[in-house]
């Protein structure tokens, strides 16, 4: 009865134009003769003969359709229409899901979050509690698990097809919402197989005559027209049933005697319960807890702010109770002075009254009381305005007086950064830059702090600029100290190469003289073995001159062991004489690399420091400047 309008709501393939058969000549004109044998068939197992439709073959799987009107359908795949890879419905099926699983008794646990992302196992479960629904004596096959899946899907009219191989991974997020909407079309299956088991017969000339019944026979006859009616528009060409889904409805609408205001207010109800829950949902999901202590830091902060401003109030006020202080003092002093008048003024009163007078007094003392009160009229507006000036000025003042303070403040809270107050702090120099509150403001007032402040200051400037000029004249001579170095290093470069080419000839100096004295050596056992064959000759001559032959042998050993000693000698000083050029090259070597890193080690210190001086030498600069904006400022 729910068919959506403008849509095609059949699970069946699309009509096509070859062997498309009239209702006239494929439909009996005797109604019963064609419905009084039709009966919905009970579910039966998976390993069970396929099913049919009500009107034949389904179109699970791709199949043709067999109708009892005749053949229509092609071999066509059909694409399912629901949005399964969208998360907001995807959510809607594993809700409904659950709910069917928890209100229908499934044996365990199964959460909305569970069925995000099922395992195989969870899936076969699930399978199992609704297929049994439809068949109790249901048992899920040992082997070919995911083979027999989707043949039973397809044995029970499920109109898209289900791969083997999603049955793998059923999970995965490409697999599990065409898993998820097989499911909830058995869930469908499962409802309208429960809410028809009970009809076993199709009209009501076989019943009992429970016409009253919700499913009764009334509501059998209705469905059964408007089945017709669609199917005979259907086989004529009709893709959109508006006109029979109204008439459907309003026929359903009287036969239930249904009320649209109250339905209209149930839809209204529903629609305001759904806005609070989700309002509810909503302040759930909020963190109270820190709401209410974001709420308290704000009331601390506030509490805080009232604080400042009560201090600042009750400084104020002192401020104006002093004021009102000094204003009754000086009012208590104009009072004596009012009174002191008014004793004069009765004294000469008195005076008067005692007096005798002329006419011509008495004129010109009326002329000159008459020009008097003009004068003390005249005065009296002027102190008027004296006193609304002087008012005007006091209010100016009191306003200066607080905008002062407040530089003041900052004065003194810039000052605390720069180390300058107290008189102890680092940079004040044993100077006193804190500038104290006075009651009254004048020129001395003004006078006594350029005095504390601006010359201080200024003497600073000068310092710094001092240590400034000299820390730049060392940085030149420093600078001019690292010319110097490295180009002393550079020629303590050259002297070591130098060096080095000196101990390589020398080198190759003492390998020429070794040499040669291996020749000489060689020379010398040469004359060795010709004096000793000399020898032997002269021993042979013994008799013939042996005292001559004797001495001259003599004389010769002598002469060897003079050469001997005299080569030994010179080898041995040669050898100390090498000896020592190579030690003195080599400490001399060690003593110029030893003081270039020494150099190079300064030069680097030096470096740092420069770069120091220059940061604090900036830094000064600013603070300097700093110091004479802010003196300029307060000047």
């Amino acid at each position: 009865m729910s068919r959506r309008p403008s849509r095609r709501f059949s699970e069946m393939p699309m009509r096509v134009t070859d062997g498309r058969m009239s209702l006239v000549n494929a439909t009996p004109q005797n109604k019963d003769n064609v419905f009084g044998k039709l009966n919905i068939p009970k579910p039966q197992s998976g390993t069970s003969e396929r099913r049919t439709s009500f009107f034949g073959k389904g179109a699970g799987g791709g199949g043709q359709r067999n109708s009892l009107f005749g053949s229509y359908g092609g071999t066509e795949k059909i694409k399912d229409p629901r949005p399964l890879h969208d998360k907001s419905f995807v959510q809607q099926c594993i809700k409904q899901l659950c709910e069917f699983l928890g209100d229908n008794g499934f044996p365990g646990t199964v959460t909305v979050k569970a069925l995000q992302s099922p395992s195989t196992k969870e899936f076969l479960k699930i399978f199992e509690f609704i297929y049994s629904l439809l068949d109790h004596t249901f048992q899920m096959p040992t082997s070919k698990v995911e083979e027999e899946i989707p043949r039973m899907f397809k044995d029970l009219g499920y109109p898209f097809p289900l791969s083997k191989s999603s049955m793998y991974s059923i999970g995965a997020p490409h697999t599990w919402p065409q898993a998820l909407g097989a499911l909830i079309w058995l869930i469908d299956t499962v409802k309208i197989f429960n809410s028809m088991k009970g009809q076993n017969l199709l009209f009501a000339d076989f019943s009992d005559g429970s016409s009253e019944l919700e499913e009764g026979v009334e509501y059998n006859k209705l469905f059964l027209d408007y089945c017709s009616k669609t199917y005979n528009n259907f086989m004529q060409g009709a893709d959109t049933f508006e006109d029979e889904d109204a008439e459907y409805l309003s026929h359903l609408k009287r036969l239930y005697n249904v009320d649209e205001a109250l339905l209209e207010s149930q839809q209204e109800k529903h629609r305001i319960l759904m806005e609070e829950v989700e309002r509810l949902e909503k302040e759930s999901h909020t963190d109270r807890l820190m709401a209410q202590r974001t709420e308290k830091l704000r009331l601390q902060t506030d509490l805080q702010k009232l604080q400042s401003y009560r201090a600042h109030i009750e400084s104020f006020k002192s401020h104006l109770e002093n004021k009102a202080t000094g204003l009754s003092e000086e009012l208590e002093a104009a009072d004596l002075q009012l009174e002191s008048l008014k004793q004069d003024k009765a004294r000469l009163q008195h005076i008067l009254e005692n007096q005798k007078f002329t006419p011509a007094d008495i004129e010109r003392i009326n002329r000159e009381r008459n020009e008097l009160q003009q004068t003390v009229s005249s005065l009296s507006r002027s102190l008027e305005e004296a006193q609304q000036l002087a008012w005007n000025e006091e209010i100016t003042l009191v306003k200066t007086r607080e905008r002062a303070e407040i530089k003041l403040a900052e004065y003194h809270k810039l000052a605390r950064m720069l180390k300058l107050i107290p008189q102890s702090a680092e940079n004040a120099c044993g100077h006193d830059f804190e500038i104290k509150t006075v009651s009254d403001y004048g020129p001395t007032t003004a006078t006594q702090i350029r005095t504390q402040i601006q010359n201080p200051l200024k003497n600073m400037v000068l310092d710094v600029e001092e240590e400034f000029s000299s820390l730049t004249n060392m940085k030149l001579s420093l600078e001019e100290t690292v010319e110097q170095i490295k180009s002393n290093i550079s020629e303590k470069m050259n002297d070591i190469k130098q060096i080095k080419d000196q101990i390589r000839r020398l080198d190759q100096q003492l390998e020429h003289d070794m040499q040669e004295m291996a020749q000489e050596e060689e020379k010398w056992a040469a004359d060795v073995d010709s004096v000793e064959r000399n020898k032997k000759l002269l021993e042979k001559k013994v008799m013939d001159g042996y005292e001559d032959a004797e001495e001259q042998l003599k004389a010769a050993q002598q002469q060897y062991h003079l050469v001997l000693q005299e080569t030994k000698e010179e080898s041995r000083l040669v050898a100390n004489n090498l000896t020592h050029v190579f030690s003195a090259a080599a400490n001399h070597l060690g003593i110029v690399e030893k003081h270039c890193n020494d150099q190079l080690k300064k030069m680097d210190k030096m470096n740092e420091i420069v770069r120091e001086d220059q940061a604090d030498l900036q830094q000064l600069k600013e603070m300097i400047e700093y110091f004479v904006t802010r003196a300029d400022s307060f000047a």
